[in-house]
């Protein structure tokens, strides 16, 4: 794997001028990046070309960015919004799959298939959600910890509902242990990572401090460490690696005592994911656009569309009033 200078340079170039152009129009920077990439990339130019190296690059980026959202986040908060964050959830991933599941069927779409659109419909993206936030300075919000709260316990519900329907693809009927072993590794992750991160890294930051390990550098690789070892955890139970570094930023602000430090450290793993490897995953993600669907599918497409923004917002709206926030 050989990293291409030259392919580096001109992805960051187009990350950086379309986010500019998006921001000065009035949008999150988010989708500059992602237009210049559909722009630029395979979908249409062919000017910039996916390779391996920045694709590691990207999704490190994303790690750290999503470990960058955890630590501006308070972990009480997001305690107290776990409820309104359910009900939430549960309606802006119903309603919509529901949504997407009827319109697939209607258009000729089998069981199987139009249960993958639904859940595609239903679930959202959590690193985008994130970056939006990010940008329009309410991150540390009781609305924000909502949204975030309930993106973790649908990308959660995804991965369940995803085991099953592979395995009606596969063997024509639900294995229900293959499911109960999922929810059960999905748990213990919770559980595992709740008593490493309250119970364990607050006590090896205070031994530390106490034997004067307070060194920039020495902390930012100490901090690294720990989120990827949150990520991995997070892969190998079949999430995304981005809640293992999003959890791993909310136990990590509790557990850096200093405030000092702490802010030194936030503002490092910004600079570095927001400023330079997040926009190379946003920018290398419109790669992956096709436009296929728009010769093949365009009335589909759009309702799709229509059904996914309607379904979201009502079925997030409806469910969410019982828990009296308005």
């Amino acid at each position: 794997m050989e990293l291409s200078l030259l392919n580096l340079i001109l992805v960051l170039l187009a990350a950086w001028l379309g986010g500019n152009l998006a921001t000065r129009l009035g949008y999150p920077s988010v989708l500059g990046e992602l237009i210049a990439g559909i722009l630029l990339g395979p979908p249409l130019l062919g000017l910039l070309e996916p390779n391996a190296a920045t694709t590691v690059l990207a999704q490190v980026g994303v790690l750290l960015m999503m470990l960058y959202v955890g630590l501006e986040i308070n972990f009480s908060d997001v305690k107290r919004a776990s409820w309104p964050g359910f009900l939430a959830a549960i309606g802006g991933f119903i309603v919509p799959a529901v949504m997407g599941y009827a319109l697939s069927h209607a258009f000729g779409f089998d069981f199987i298939a139009s249960l993958f659109i639904g859940m595609a419909m239903g679930v959202t993206a959590l690193v985008v959600k994130s970056r939006i936030l990010l940008e329009l300075n309410i991150l540390d919000t009781r609305i924000s910890h909502v949204m975030m709260v309930g993106s973790l316990i649908t990308d959660t519900l995804c991965l369940i509902i995803f085991a099953g329907i592979l395995s009606l693809s596969e063997v024509g009927s639900l294995n229900v242990a293959e499911i109960a072993l999922i929810l059960l590794r999905v748990i213990a992750f919770f559980v595992v990572t709740w008593f490493v991160g309250l119970r364990i890294v607050p006590r090896l930051y205070a031994w530390l401090h106490s034997r004067n390990y307070n060194g920039r550098t020495f902390n930012a690789t100490l901090i690294l460490l720990i989120a990827f070892l949150f990520a991995e955890a997070a892969e190998l139970v079949g999430l995304h690696g981005v809640i293992g570094t999003f959890l791993a930023g909310l136990y990590l602000r509790e557990a850096i005592a200093s405030r000092k430090l702490s802010h030194d450290m936030t503002g490092l793993v910004k600079d570095v994911s927001l400023g330079f490897l997040a926009p190379i995953y946003f920018v290398t993600a419109g790669f992956q656009v096709s436009f296929g669907v728009f010769r093949e599918d365009l009335a589909l497409l759009l309702l799709l569309i229509a059904a996914a923004v309607v379904g979201k917002v009502i079925g997030t709206a409806l469910f969410y009033l019982p828990s009296g926030f308005g």
